[in-house]
């Protein structure tokens, strides 16, 4: 790994915040498995390989079928997934892509319809800090 700044040396206090955010989302209403595969597309669109990499590693530690993870670029076109599972997909790309998509009405109700207003907080969560760290990441040159 090449990294332009050395943060965790320049900012250490930062770093321990999100690393603090992490151990919280750990432990919320949403499986490890839906976490792992919402970190794994929100990287894959934002091109974080850094991300894709070690995500893409505790994916399989977890022992999810690889299937998952190579069809995850084309989610919707697989039933591969559950319907809930791609409720949250689709909201993943939704708040990844916020600028261009909005999260509509729509796709709301239609998260709410599997997620209750907990789980639904959860997932935006884990949307921001999967988000949060592929841009530090791809801003401070890491490398897979």
């Amino acid at each position: 790994m090449s990294n332009r700044i050395n943060y965790e040396k320049v900012r250490p206090d930062n770093i321990k915040v999100m690393f603090e955010m992490e151990k919280l989302l750990a432990n919320n209403t949403i499986d490890k498995e839906l976490q792992e595969l919402i970190k794994i597309r929100v990287s894959q669109i934002n091109g974080c390989a850094f991300c894709l990499n070690m995500h893409t590693d505790d994916t399989r530690k977890i022992g999810i079928d690889e299937k998952r993870i190579y069809l995850l670029n084309a989610w919707d076109d697989t039933d591969i997934y559950n319907d809930k599972e791609k409720a949250a997909l689709e909201l993943a790309e939704s708040v990844t892509l916020i600028s261009e998509r909005k999260v509509p009405d729509t796709l709301y109700d239609k998260v709410r319809a599997y997620y209750s207003e907990e789980e639904y907080t959860d997932l935006i969560f884990i949307i921001g800090q999967i988000n949060t760290w592929n841009r530090i990441s791809i801003s401070m040159g890491n490398k897979a």
